[in-house]
Formats: C-alpha cells, structure tokens, sequence
C-alpha cells in the first residue's frame, strides 16, 4: 500500500470514531440490580467504617459518635476538604505553564510554487521552474514556556481567596458542629425519658383499660348512675388518650437519636443516667460579648467574606491592565527540506482588551458596592451576635429555673401518687383516682425531663453563639474513645469562658 493510500486510510478511521464517539452519548438508566448494588456498597461502607457501639451508651459518648460518624457533618467535613484542595490547586496556577506539542502532518500531495522574480512577483508562467517548500508528510513538537504576568497576578488574588475560603468552610463546620451537638443532647434527654417512663406508662395503660371495662360493665348492669359511669369513663378515656400520645412521642425520641448518632435503624442499645447538674454563669455580660465577638463562628465566616470581597476589587483592577506574556520555546520538525530541523525561541508580547477600559469604571463600583455590603453584614451580624448573647442567656437561666420548678412539682407529685397507691392498697379510694395521681405523676416527670431537655438545649445555644466546642483539628485523626474523653472533658467545662488578652476584653 503506498503513502496515499496509508496517510488515507488513517484519516478515514479517524472521521469513523469520531462519528462513532459522538452517536454513543445516549442517557443510560440504572437498573434495578445497578441500583441495588450501589445501596449495598454505601451501606456497608457506612456500616464497615463504624466502631461497635457499646450495650450502654453515655451522653459523652452519644455526642462523639454524632461527631464522627454523622453523614450530614461528614457532607460538611467534606466540604472544607474540597476547599482545602482548591486552595492546594489553585497555587499552581501562579507558576508559568509549560506546555509539550507533537504533531503529525499530511497531505496527498506535495506543496509546490512556482519561483517569482523581484521584478514581476505578481506575473506566473506556467513554464517557470517549480520549487518545493513542505514536506508531503512529516512530524512536529516543540516544548514552550508561557508565563503571563496579568494571569499570575490574577492567579494570586484568586490564591487568597480560596484561603478565606476555607476558612469559611471551617466556620461553617463548626457551626454544622454546634447544630449537631445541641440536637444531641435534646435528643438524648428525651431518649433517656423514653426508656424511663414507657414501662410505666404501659403498665398505667393496662390498668385504665381495665377500669375502664369495669366501668362499662358496671354502668350496663346499672350498679351505678348513667351520669356517675358516663363522667369515670370520661375521664378514664382522657387521660387514655393523654398516655398515647405520649408513649408515641417518646417512641420517636430514640430513633431520632440512633440517626443522629449515624447508627443503623432498629440499633439496641441503654442510655446511661446523665447528669443533672447545669453549668453556672460566672462571667458577667461584657466578658461574654467579648468572646462571641471573637469566637462566634457566624461572625468569624462574614468577617472572611468581607475579605474575598475586598480582594475581588483588587481583582477586577488588574484585570484592566495590559497583559505582559513571556515565551521562550525548544522547536523540532522532520520536514526534510527544512534548512534547521530544531531551533528555539523567545518572544514577548503586551496585549490589551481595550473594550474592558469602557466596562472597567461600572466593574469597579460593582466590586466597591459588593465590598460595602459585605461590610455592613458584618456590622450587623455584630449587633445581631451581641443580641444573641443576651438572649442566650435569659434564655438559658429561664429554663435553669422551669427545670427548678419542674422537679418541685414532679417530686410533689410522686409523694401524692405514692400516698394514692397506699390508700388504694386498703381500699380507701378507688381505682380511678389511682390512676389519675399515676397519670399527673408520669406527666410531671415527663415534664421534668422536657425541662432539662430544654436547659440542656439552651446550654447548646449559648455555647454556640459564644463559639465554645471541644477542640479537634480532625475527627479522622482521632479514635471514639478518644474523642468520648474530648467531650467529656468539654462538657465538665461548662460555661467556662476561654483565655483572652485583656485588649480583647
């Protein structure tokens, strides 16, 4: 086969795959078995990555768990790594670019032209001599260095930002953090309260039941008045109905938590007693503003925003400058009519887009307007964050002193349900007023639980817009056990406000 034909041929398969390519682009559904085996993937990564939860778990434990296994704060984590390799990417591009060309050429045909003579270079005659120039098919490459002054000024305007921009991701991780541990503790509280009262909410269930068929009985023999019966049966149905719904909400607590704590649905496992000691306030108003201002997560993110949006102006003024590019290349071509085969050279050049000068003027007062709103977010997020610190902690005594008055009413009512059993125990009351103190006794316990769990919440809110957590630069560099020690140890610490500089008082 000659070159023709070969040179050809080449091009003919070319123009097929590149028709072929292009034809298979067609959407392709998953099926159900692709579909399956994706889930089965996920959930045993899920499920391989986890430590084995212990048979009892304690409220330090419950958090740590959340910590590190939680999907939703891994999405975040995530996120701040995705920023971390933007930043690590992006510096390269401040370096000049290096770029590496090969080539093959080919044409059926020799590339001929007829000779011209200074004084007639427009005149042809189809008699002159033909010379030849090109090589009818030969290779290329060459090796170039590019460096262009404006992309690396750009390059590392944009390096800075993608550094405040993890920092916001690290921001919005700890406050993802915060959210997740407030969400915690309320719903290990009510998870706790589940495994406390729904055994006697049951056994209190049965027994209205049960006088509640006794009363219906009674009433259609007529041992007793129809308005006497029909008034016991009401409020037997009344609390009935009160118990249920209670018992259903407690039944959601526990799974609640189980998925916070990134476990397994239908997971078994006992709640250790927590606590009931609350954190005390010892620091006074200012010293608390004085940390949120520094440490508040929120505030801390809009500070870096107004940065990217200052250094954005910055940007978009050397964008407008003219362009210096720097190129200093090796070259090589097989063409054997050429008198050198491999030659090297420089060049620079300056290049302006003169169309960016009448934009330029508009772009700036958009760049200069984006910094002045990012500016006065951040001054109102610092009114808005004092606010919250105040707030925070009314909120956080007011329900120090509802969980106070809960408990009084809850041990108040249990001595009255224990008296109530007694005298129900020799027959000096009947069984309906039994179960009613039972029921009041159950609904303020409930209650007392709800109130912790609201302290417990508040406790959350303040640590939050104060910026207090326990401190990991990685919870894959951690083990559980380790990380249960962390928040143990943080969680002792209460309300305990970190060391400042008296300047930052």
């Amino acid at each position: 086969m000659s070159k023709f034909a070969r040179g050809r041929a080449k091009a003919i398969t070319i123009l097929l795959f590149v028709s072929l390519a292009g034809c298979s682009t067609n959407p392709q559904e998953l099926s159900i078995a692709e579909m399956a085996a994706i889930v089965g993937s996920d959930r045993v990564q899920v499920i391989d990555s986890q430590a084995v939860p212990d048979s009892v778990i304690t409220l330090e434990g419950a958090i740590a768990r959340a910590l590190k296994y939680n999907l939703n704060h891994r999405v975040k984590m995530l996120g701040e790594a995705l920023a971390s390799g933007n930043l690590k990417a992006g510096k390269y591009d401040m370096l000049p670019k290096l770029l590496a060309n090969a080539g093959y050429s080919w044409r059926d045909s020799y590339s001929l032209r007829y000779k011209a003579t200074p004084a007639a270079p427009k005149v042809f005659d189809r008699d002159q001599a033909l010379e030849l120039s090109v090589d009818r098919e030969h290779f290329t490459s060459d090796l170039t260095l590019s460096w262009n002054i404006l992309d690396f000024g750009t390059s590392y305007y944009t390096s800075k930002q993608n550094g405040d921009r993890l920092l916001v991701a690290k921001e919005q991780r700890r406050k993802a953090m915060h959210i997740l541990m407030q969400e915690v503790r309320t719903a290990y509280w009510r998870a706790y309260a589940s495994e406390m009262l729904r055994a006697r909410i049951k056994t209190t269930i049965v027994g209205a039941e049960r006088a509640l068929k006794d009363a219906r009985d009674l009433s259609a023999s007529r041992a007793s008045s129809p308005d006497d019966s029909l008034r016991y049966q009401r409020n037997l149905l009344e609390n009935l109905r009160l118990l249920e719904g209670v018992d259903r909400d407690l039944a959601a607590a526990k799974i609640k938590l189980v998925g916070l704590m990134g476990l397994r649905p239908g997971t078994q496992f006992e709640l250790e007693e927590p606590s009931t000691a609350l954190p005390e306030l010892e620091s006074d108003s200012e010293e608390m503003e004085a940390v949120a201002l520094s440490h508040n997560a929120d505030l801390r993110s809009q500070i870096y925003n107004a940065r990217i949006a200052a250094t954005e102006t910055r940007k978009t003024l050397l964008s407008m400058l003219p362009g210096i590019n720097l190129n200093f290349g090796t070259n090589h071509d097989d063409d054997r009519y050429l008198y050198d085969s491999s030659w090297d050279q420089a060049a620079v050049d300056v290049s302006a887009n003169l169309m960016k000068l009448l934009s330029g003027p508009s772009r700036m007062k958009a760049a200069k307007a984006n910094v002045s709103v990012e500016e006065a977010r951040r001054t109102a997020l610092q009114m808005m964050v004092l606010t919250q610190v105040h707030l925070s902690r009314y909120q956080y005594l007011n329900a120090v002193r509802q969980y106070e008055r809960a408990d009084q009413i809850f041990n108040v009512d249990a001595q009255l349900a224990e008296i109530m059993r007694g005298k129900y125990a020799s027959n000096a009351v009947g069984e309906q007023v039994t179960i009613a103190a039972n029921v009041s006794a159950i609904f303020s316990e409930l209650r007392r639980f709800e109130a912790m769990a609201k302290a417990q919440e508040a406790v959350g809110k303040l640590q939050a817009t104060l910026g207090l957590e326990p401190v990991f630069s990685s919870v894959d560099d951690f083990s559980l056990a380790q990380m249960k020690d962390i928040v143990g140890q943080w969680l002792e610490s209460g309300l305990e406000m970190p060391a400042m500089d008296e300047s930052e008082l």
